[in-house]
């Protein structure tokens, strides 16, 4: 793995902030020619640093106001139950992001639905169909204090 440099750290934490930018107007903010930010660009992305580019969408605007995180136990797990539940999950689009936990819960899951008759929907009809899927807790977001998609470079 090669290390970043001061530049390069500079250029992610732009990004962060806004991935719109061309590569002219990062080289100006990184005060660079065009060519190197770019270089610096293909390279960071090549590396796997820079993941993808995606627009941050308003949930609301859409109909997708309610914010659920939900946590789920399997009644048992080893390594084909794990792949078939995290393979369902793929597929489930109010699942916006999942993940496999420690502790009491195997997995933590962010859900976004319209409301909460939408959610009992998803419960019901995608969630619960999941075999092995033994409890379920979910925690309904009131209001979001802080999202930031950023990472602490």
């Amino acid at each position: 793995m090669e290390t970043l440099d001061d530049t390069d750290i500079q250029i992610l934490r732009i990004l962060q902030k806004n991935a719109k930018l061309t590569t002219k107007e990062l080289a100006e903010k990184v005060h660079l020619t065009p060519t190197p930010v770019f270089e610096r660009l293909k390279r960071l992305e090549r590396q796997d640093y820079i993941k993808r580019y995606t627009a941050i969408l308003n949930p609301e605007k859409l109909g997708q106001g309610l914010l659920v995180f939900c946590k789920v136990k399997l009644t048992q797990i080893n390594h084909e139950i794990a792949d078939v539940f995290m393979r369902r999950i793929q597929r489930i689009p109010e699942v916006t992001e999942c993940y496999n936990t420690s502790g009491q819960y195997d997995y933590l899951l962010k859900v976004r639905a319209r409301d909460m008759k939408a959610y009992q929907e998803f419960v019901i009809n995608k969630l619960g169909t999941i075999e092995h899927v033994g409890a379920i807790e979910s925690t309904f977001v009131m209001s979001e204090v802080k999202q930031d998609y950023g990472i602490n470079i």
